[in-house]
């Protein structure tokens, strides 16, 4: 078995992961597309029936819960060092490098502003932050979707209505008007109102699209850049734009169009379904009511107002819980709300088990995660005691098999083999872990007992 302890205070410690890995794991033949001397290892059974995904080692239980999770799985993966020293040090190249992997990955969002040693005795915040938009725009990924229950958000990357270049961010002392370079690359753009016109048509549900073209330039292009898309096609709408944004931006939009390729909208005149053009403020509302009343949609929006619309997805679930429980508890009911939010249909949690996969201009997706408090857990786990006092649970690796899954999924269609094989190591695991949490440590290793990996 792994020392998951050791890694884990290695990291803490600012020891030397790079070596430890290097030790652990084998020196890949595969290299990302231009990145010859890229660091990327490999493990797992390489026995050439399925295909491999890659990891990104990122930070605290990000981190030690997937070299758990492959150590018990013994899948074949590839692996791609980005934890924030690494990141830092080699001046955010391992994005790059976990970027341009030409096969499905696996990417962690972790702290963003962890403090990392300068190389002269100090502590600064990581370069890049969390590194999520440097690796973004390094990788090519135009958008990203999310389902959850009825909803789903195709969100464009990275289509932000602010600058991510701190050089071109100024205030100005005069006016004090802030000043930033807008980010939305149309062609990205282009890319992620394409899927989500072809989700609408290959799934039947219902379109919605959350811009603001009478308030920001750039969702004007956009919106514009849509309007282009639906002509010539089968698709009807019933809520429209007062304003049709192709024609009134159709100088700048066509700048886009012809920098597409020249058979970007071929087939699609045959694509049909329901597509409702809504300004973005107003999403918040309906998506809260076609929660409630289960009815599926696609949302398609910008970085930012996507950001919000997951938020409020994957959090709403537990107020509306709570809210049924007081009228149920109000008028004298006995009823539980948690089971009979089960009873009535509705499958959303709280957000924690909401996937995401990032979509590339060139090469395949990225399934991605965030993991918000790993890092206050990982401390607790190194200070030896995972539940303060019985006061907290363990942390649950869960997502860490779930989202691998997915990956592999993703990777090997049609795999009935493999897609059992994952379905039986989610049952082993929920039979572990419930109805107690183990602690970390103690879970890995009666998975590892319990578990026989791939291949063996």
């Amino acid at each position: 078995m792994l020392d998951l302890m050791h890694i884990a205070k290695t990291e803490a410690s600012g020891g030397d992961l790079k070596g430890l890995f290097t030790e652990l794991y084998q020196k890949s033949d595969i290299r990302p597309n231009g990145f010859p001397d890229a660091i990327v290892w490999q493990g797992g059974n390489h026995d050439n029936t399925i295909n491999p995904i890659t990891h990104s080692l990122t930070d605290a239980f990000a981190l030690i819960g997937t070299v758990a999770a492959i150590d018990i799985l013994g899948l074949p993966f590839y692996a791609v060092p980005m934890w924030s020293q690494i990141r830092h040090d080699l001046k955010l190249e391992p994005l790059s490098w976990f970027g341009s992997m030409p096969v499905t990955s696996i990417k962690w969002s972790t702290a963003g502003d962890a403090y990392v040693n300068d190389g002269n005795g100090n502590k600064v915040v990581v370069m890049g932050k969390s590194g999520n938009a440097p690796l973004r725009t390094q990788a090519g990924v135009y958008c990203n979707v999310r389902p959850y229950g009825p909803i789903t958000v195709v969100r464009c990357m990275p289509c932000l209505p602010y600058s991510q270049d701190k050089q071109k961010f100024t205030v100005s002392k005069d006016t004090g008007i802030i000043h930033s370079e807008m980010n939305t690359p149309g062609v990205q753009m282009a890319y992620a109102a394409r899927l989500f016109l072809q989700m609408v048509n290959d799934t039947g549900k219902l379109g919605r699209v959350a811009f603001k073209p009478t308030q920001a330039m750039e969702d004007g292009i956009n919106a514009g850049l849509l309007t282009w898309m639906l002509e010539g096609t089968k698709f009807s709408s019933g809520r429209k734009w007062a304003v049709n944004a192709y024609t009134e931006h159709k100088e700048n939009i066509d700048k886009i169009i012809s920098l597409l390729p020249s058979d970007f909208k071929a087939g699609m005149e045959n694509w049909t379904g329901q597509v409702e053009q809504h300004i973005a403020d107003t999403n918040y509302g309906l998506m809260l009511w076609d929660l409630i009343d289960k009815n599926d949609c696609i949302i398609l929006a910008t970085d930012l107002d996507g950001d919000r619309l997951t938020d409020l997805l994957a959090d709403v679930s537990d107020p509306l819980r709570a809210f049924g429980q007081k009228v149920l508890d109000t008028v004298g009911q006995k009823s539980n709300m948690q089971q009979l939010w089960k009873e009535m249909g509705y499958v959303t949690g709280n957000g924690r088990d909401m996937t995401s996969v990032m979509h590339r201009m060139d090469g395949p997706p990225i399934h991605e995660q965030t993991l918000g408090s790993a890092d206050a857990m990982l401390l607790r786990l190194l200070d030896g005691d995972e539940s303060m006092g019985g006061t907290k649970q363990p942390y649950d690796p869960r997502i860490h098999f779930v989202l691998i899954r997915d990956a592999y999924l993703d990777a090997n269609p049609g795999n009935t083999k493999l897609a059992q094989w994952l379905n039986y190591i989610l049952e082993q695991f929920d039979n572990i872990y419930s109805p107690d949490r183990p602690g970390f440590i103690d879970g890995y290793k009666k998975l590892k007992n319990t578990i026989t990996p791939w291949g063996k």
